[in-house]
């Protein structure tokens, strides 16, 4: 079946002249629709920033830009649902390594005090650029370091991603407990409750996009249960309430975290979590990696989404997150890089490669397939930042980002059956073109804004600023 750009007009009539953006000639088209429609030689049409069409060769409307998809897989964009861009100014930093996650946010947390807008801007462009270049169309990015007089840094994040052109979820980090009142990061970098509250409302007042198509959303996210205090996450979760925005938290990530909580809070991770007010489906977390199996089972009836980080929780050995049994609790999972400071590859077909390999790890080799990790990058992301209806997805309607992945040459050679499987067994794969909104961001493997080299040494000179500490 087609759906031809006559239709997807609907009552209205077909639209004048050629659509913006057309990919064609796919070795195989992946809508992900409500269908889980997969097209040999499919085509997908972008018109003033969304799919008007898809169907089967044959059936192309004109173009103004025609995308070649011979020999490639098309998916929808893949979606970052846990990310802290500002941490790829301190990358592979040696002087965290080697420790458990308490030990590298103590290492840097002195360091990250020197975030100021311009580093926030110039990390959040490269960070954007990267994501784009591993098939990602929408990301979120949780930026909880608000150092005095740092500046506004989530508009200039927001700023970044704008000027990249990736659809972008800016989450108001936030920590309230420094190292007097028994929590891990430094005096300067944390700030009270009345002056995080008081800024949420304005960011979200400010840059908060409501319409079904936005580029830009913002949700409120205090750090961890050991960086917050309770009260904060309580008036955090009223003020969301209140503004309708989303919230978005790291919760149940190591062993050491459920010690802490039952040490300060007499109750483990999820149950502080729900006596919160967080128990909500307008809340997605971070990694999840050690709730028990009643815990699974709330996280389901709340609806709370999950960002499921294989790579992160590889890196500080932070365990097997439980996936299987959170999708099949009907729990949303999506998929996140998280920050350059815990994995350093900031690269969704990575994540989703390590989803289907720890996936299979833990529950052998029949428990994920690769089209369960297209689906948590792709559908899942959209459910945790309740965008369901219109990314994730290549149907009329939604919004037109894509990716053509390339299935040739030396790698893939011997991959006739399924291409999907192949995306994810063969390779490593970087996206050929990444769309956003009908917009290219990466065309030929590059991205197309001139600006990266001197972005490049811009963030060169800042982080090496930073790390002088080696010196």
């Amino acid at each position: 079946m087609s759906v031809t750009p006559g239709e997807a007009a609907g009552a209205g009539g077909a639209p004048s002249g050629p659509v913006d953006v057309l990919v064609r000639g796919a070795e195989l088209l992946v809508t992900m629709d409500d269908e889980r429609r997969e097209i040999a030689g499919g085509w997908v049409s972008v018109r003033d920033g969304a799919v008007e069409g898809v169907g089967e060769p044959g059936t192309e409307p004109a173009a103004r830009d025609v995308i070649d998809g011979r020999g490639c897989l098309v998916t929808p964009g893949l979606v970052n649902t846990h990310h802290h861009m500002y941490q790829n100014l301190t990358r592979a930093f040696a002087p965290a390594l080697g420790g458990d996650i308490f030990h590298w946010l103590r290492v840097q947390y002195p360091i990250w005090a020197r975030l100021d807008e311009e580093a926030a801007y110039v990390s959040a462009w490269i960070g954007c650029i990267e994501l784009a270049l591993g098939g990602c169309t929408t990301t979120t990015d949780h930026l909880y370091v608000h150092p005095r007089d740092g500046g506004d840094l989530i508009s200039a994040e927001i700023g970044a991603a704008a000027e990249v052109g990736l659809r972008f979820h800016a989450t108001r980090g936030s920590m309230s407990l420094s190292e007097k009142d028994g929590g891990l990061p430094p005096d300067s970098v944390v700030q009270d409750d009345d002056e995080i509250l008081a800024d949420s409302q304005r960011l979200v007042e400010k840059h908060h996009d409501r319409s079904d198509h936005a580029m830009t959303q913002v949700a409120l996210a205090p750090c961890s249960p050991f960086s917050v205090t309770p009260e904060l996450m309580r008036s955090t979760a009223e003020l969301a309430d209140r503004l309708d925005v989303r919230l978005h938290t790291h919760i149940a990530e190591t062993v050491g975290e459920d010690e802490y909580c039952l040490e300060h809070f007499g109750r483990r991770p999820i149950d502080y979590f729900e006596d919160c007010g967080w128990a909500t489906d307008r809340a997605w977390v971070a990694h999840a990696v050690h709730p028990n199996a009643s815990e699974i089972a709330r996280l389901g009836r709340w609806g709370t989404g999950v960002a499921h980080c294989p790579s992160s929780n590889m890196l500080i050995g932070a365990g097997l997150a439980p996936v299987r049994e959170l999708r099949e609790a009907d729990v949303p999972v999506g998929l996140g890089c998280d920050g350059s400071a815990s994995t350093d590859c900031a690269s969704l077909w990575m994540e989703a490669r390590n989803a289907l390999l720890l996936g299979r790890l833990r529950h052998g080799g029949q428990a994920m397939g690769a089209r369960d990790a297209l689906e948590m990058g792709t559908r899942g992301g959209a459910r945790c930042l309740g965008r369901e209806a219109t990314i994730g997805r290549l149907a009329p309607g939604a919004c037109g980002d894509l990716v053509v992945w390339p299935l040739e040459g030396v790698a893939f050679a011997g991959a006739l059956t399924d291409p999907v499987e192949a995306w994810l067994r063969c390779g490593p794969v970087a996206a050929r073109h990444t769309v956003v909104g009908g917009r290219v961001l990466v065309r030929d493997g590059r991205p197309v804004d001139p600006r990266v080299d001197e972005m490049l040494a811009l963030h060169r000179a800042i982080a090496a600023e930073w790390q002088q500490v080696l010196a």
